[in-house]
């Protein structure tokens, strides 16, 4: 609490309810049964699957859709949020090109009126708080779903950009380093899987002639 009180300096946070900060739009499915709508498509179109491939920043999907897709108000914009509200509740990412997103994902652009005062990236941390939020606010009168009328009016807070964007350093570089940790534990895992193998494995000693007393 006091090192956010040192960042601000004295400068003021304001707080917007989530509706006033985002125009939201769901995702959704083209049909399948409409080649037209998928064959040689170059468009992204995420899903959970893709998250969990790609991690948060997305720039690709695994499918793709054509043009003719496309139907309502258009693509996704790059820079705007991802985020699941119904299924697997709360995951989120941010998009990194124009795209489109099947009907797990609400989308969440930051209105024109304050894209000059936020940046995205520090709107894509502050999901994670708003993905808790979501987790513990689900509708389970038939399939699981967010509160989306409570979800807009949620605070939302918008310090000064220059903090936005030290904010955003400071837990990049926590990511970064999480990354590097994983990475690290995946290594020690394959290691010791290699010499755990090795180790017990008796029975290629005893196919290779060696005795064993």
């Amino acid at each position: 609490m006091k090192y956010i009180e040192k960042l601000l300096n004295g400068a003021e946070v304001q707080w917007m309810p989530l509706g006033e900060v985002f125009e939201t739009r769901n995702g959704y499915t083209p049909s399948k049964a409409n080649n037209d709508f998928w064959t040689n498509g170059d468009i992204p179109w995420f899903r959970m699957e893709d998250i969990r491939e790609s991690g948060r920043l997305l720039n690709d999907s695994i499918q793709h859709i054509t043009p003719q897709a496309i139907k309502g108000k258009g693509l996704f914009r790059a820079n705007s949020i991802i985020m699941a509200t119904t299924a697997t509740i709360g995951e989120h990412a941010l998009l990194l090109v124009d795209a489109l997103a099947n009907q797990r994902f609400t989308n969440f652009q930051i209105r024109k009126s304050l894209s000059e005062r936020i940046s995205p990236m520090f709107a894509f941390y502050y999901f994670f708080v708003l993905g808790e939020w979501c987790k513990s606010n689900v509708n389970t009168s038939s399939f699981p779903s967010v509160d989306m009328a409570r979800l807009m009016k949620q605070l939302f807070p918008i310090p000064p950009l220059a903090v936005q964007e030290e904010i955003v350093r400071i837990l990049d570089k926590f990511t970064t380093l999480e990354a590097e940790l994983e990475t690290e534990l995946d290594c020690r895992k394959r290691q010791y899987e290699y010499y755990r193998n090795q180790l017990l494995s008796f029975d290629m000693l005893k196919r290779g002639g060696a005795k064993v007393k």
